[in-house]
């Protein structure tokens, strides 16, 4: 694995927007990241707009472009999620950025490009608070992602669930939004789950449309031969008329039941405000006890 260089005083930071419109501005985001002694540059798409996207998709993907290519921006922040970075992945060329790794930082529709630079490129990436959710977050997960980009010791204790399998394991991190992994089956993107501690979390889906996606991951074997799972937070989920009859815990914990691998429910990741910054492509130490949950990241 690559480790892009971590920032420092002083350094470029860029925000752009590949996929959904910002629906205000973000000069929280701005003030939060100049806090920390960082200079910001803002790219075209923070105030584009076309149809629900920001700016159509030779916009967005130029704005990316110009920062994965430009070596004096030294991390890269979605300023948001929503839908769009898909449809302009292929667009991209990564050959500058491979040669001159920067971090890329973003979380829901951006797991497009966590998944894409692991699978093509094998460089660290950070899950974590964007410019849009600042507003709301917490001020523990801004403080998660700052150490994050500035190579500061990450570890999360965290309580337990009833719903947790217990064990201690080391692996490489991965995931990110579970409607967006399973899209990117088959495709150049695609993940190698074997031996990985796989992250997940979603957010507004039906409680069915979970157990089809996992019954998706099942199928395709990419469950059987993790290291671990953590469940992030899945939220704003929705049920119809007939009940689904599960919650989600008991949907997820029927697709490991077979599985001897440790898994950790409710972990502060994903669409919530006490969103903690996970590293992806980054060795962890995950520890799953009765009492306590502990994932730390490995140097």
């Amino acid at each position: 694995m690559t480790v892009p260089p971590f920032l420092k005083p002083g350094d470029k930071v860029a925000i752009t927007c590949p996929g959904k419109k910002l629906p205000a501005g973000i000069d929280d985001a701005v003030k939060l990241l100049q806090s920390w002694g960082l200079e910001v540059v803002l790219g075209e798409t923070v105030t584009a707009s076309f149809h629900q996207y920001a700016g159509n998709d030779e916009l967005r993907a130029n704005d990316l472009q110009k920062f994965l290519d430009d070596s004096s921006i030294k991390a890269i922040i979605a300023a948001r999620g929503g839908y769009g970075t898909i449809r302009i992945i292929d667009k991209l060329n990564f050959s500058k950025f491979a040669q001159h790794p920067k971090w890329l930082v973003g979380f829901s529709d951006i797991t497009v490009l966590h998944s894409h630079i692991y699978a093509n490129y094998r460089v660290e990436t950070i899950h974590g608070q964007m410019p849009v959710n600042i507003p709301d977050g917490t001020k523990p997960s801004f403080e998660s992602l700052r150490k994050a980009l500035f190579g500061e010791q990450l570890e999360y204790t965290i309580q337990s669930s009833p719903y947790n399998r217990e064990g201690n394991v080391e692996g490489i991190v991965i995931g990110g939004n579970l409607t967006l992994l399973v899209m990117l089956s088959q495709s150049i993107s695609e993940i190698d789950f074997k031996d990985k501690i796989l992250f997940i979390e979603d957010v507004g889906e039906y409680l069915y449309a979970i157990d089809r996606m996992m019954w998706q991951l099942t199928r395709a074997g990419k469950l059987k031969d993790l290291k671990g799972l953590i469940v992030g937070g899945f939220t704003g989920l929705k049920d119809n008329d007939i009940p689904f009859g599960q919650s989600i815990e008991e949907t997820i914990s029927e697709h490991v039941k077979d599985y001897n691998y440790p898994v950790c429910f409710n972990f502060p990741a994903g669409h919530i405000p006490d969103n903690y910054a996970i590293i992806f492509g980054k060795k962890a130490s995950l520890t799953v006890n009765f009492n306590k949950i502990t994932l730390g990241f490995l140097d």
